[in-house]
């Protein structure tokens, strides 16, 4: 039987919705004040889910402390506190939009994990905006 186990984390971090060669005009106009020059930030939380089989011997899908650590470690050291678009090179040719931001943290998730479990990802931008990877 497969079971899903959900770890809740969060960071901080500022950025700025911009296409490079659009006018200030037309970025205004498509990211509205995500396209503020000087950027603003948001308090992240993310939920990580990973789906997989109960291990007979330890009763869990997956140690919860390692998921912890993984992703205080690979994602909340990463991003915590930082503009993502100067501070952190995941971003330096992608927009950090939720949804950018989203896949790169189930990208840097996956690479760490078993490839026996399942992994999404949810990110809330605000309370009533998120998004999730996969769909």
């Amino acid at each position: 039987m497969r079971i899903s186990i959900i770890r809740k984390g969060h960071f901080n971090a500022a950025h700025k919705l911009s296409v490079d060669s659009w006018t200030d005009e037309k970025n205004k106009a498509v990211f509205g004040r995500c396209a503020n020059p000087n950027f603003h930030g948001h308090n992240y939380v993310m939920e990580v889910k990973v789906t997989g089989e109960v291990d007979p011997v330890t009763g869990m899908v997956i140690n919860l402390s390692e998921l912890k650590s993984l992703m205080r470690t690979e994602i909340e050291d990463r991003f915590d506190h930082k503009n993502l678009n100067l501070d952190c090179t995941e971003f330096a040719d992608l927009i950090p939009t939720a949804e950018n931001i989203c896949i790169v943290i189930w990208q840097i998730l996956r690479k760490h994990l078993d490839e026996r479990y399942d992994l999404s990802v949810r990110l809330y931008e605000t309370e009533r905006n998120f998004v999730e990877y996969p769909a």
